[in-house]
């Protein structure tokens, strides 16, 4: 009985040790497989910081699979917990990286949409704004530049179905800024000039 114990404890420690020193190729799939599909969902540009912790872990993991390949009696344990650390850690970067993409889509769309209000806005104060010499010829610029302002959003709309977002939305900002720059302009002219008039009917 003992030694029928004993030569199943026997099997059983070589069985662990045959496992621990196999070569866990599967694990490294897994992990570089799930890298990839986290840089290709724009971890680099949109989770950047935790995509080179991410690879920066993998290069760890990969420094310890070759000590241990060195060894004459090797033990992938650690290489095999650190994998999944690698893996499990991809799919936050990624999601994190979703998130953060599906925030600027909404933050793009709603510059848009407010920088698109601005221009109607602006095209109905340039018809009421007085129209002196001096004043035709500056609203005539204003009109120019409300032109390249919708021009510029209507960029910015495209470049968005494109999915480059940071490009889009410092488009769509610095067009929202020229827009309520004209905004400011127009309001303090047309008020100035009610201003006037009501004075001199004073």
């Amino acid at each position: 009985m003992k030694n029928n114990l004993s030569l199943s404890f026997l099997g059983l420690t070589a069985l662990l040790l045959v496992s621990c020193s196999k070569l866990p190729q599967t694990e490294i799939d897994l992990a570089n497989a799930a890298i990839e599909e986290t840089k290709a969902a724009g971890a680099e540009t949109y989770a950047h910081d935790n995509f080179i912790t991410l690879q920066d872990s993998m290069n760890r993991v990969m420094v310890n699979l070759e000590v241990q390949k060195s060894k004459l009696l090797k033990n992938y344990t650690s290489v095999v917990e650190g994998l999944s650390g690698v893996t499990g850690f991809a799919h936050e970067v990624k999601l994190e990286t979703e998130n953060r993409k599906a925030e600027l889509k909404n933050e793009i769309q709603k510059t848009i949409a407010e920088v698109k209000t601005l221009i109607e806005t602006n095209k109905q104060l340039i018809l009421e704004a007085p129209k002196g010499k001096e004043g035709a010829t500056a609203l005539v610029a204003m009109q120019g530049e409300l032109d390249s302002i919708e021009a510029a959003i209507n960029e910015a709309s495209t470049m968005l179905e494109s999915g480059d977002y940071l490009a889009t939305l410092d488009k769509a900002r610095a067009a929202k800024e020229k827009a309520h720059s004209i905004n400011t302009e127009l309001t303090e002219v047309i008020a100035k000039y009610k201003g006037n008039v009501k004075n001199k009917g004073i």
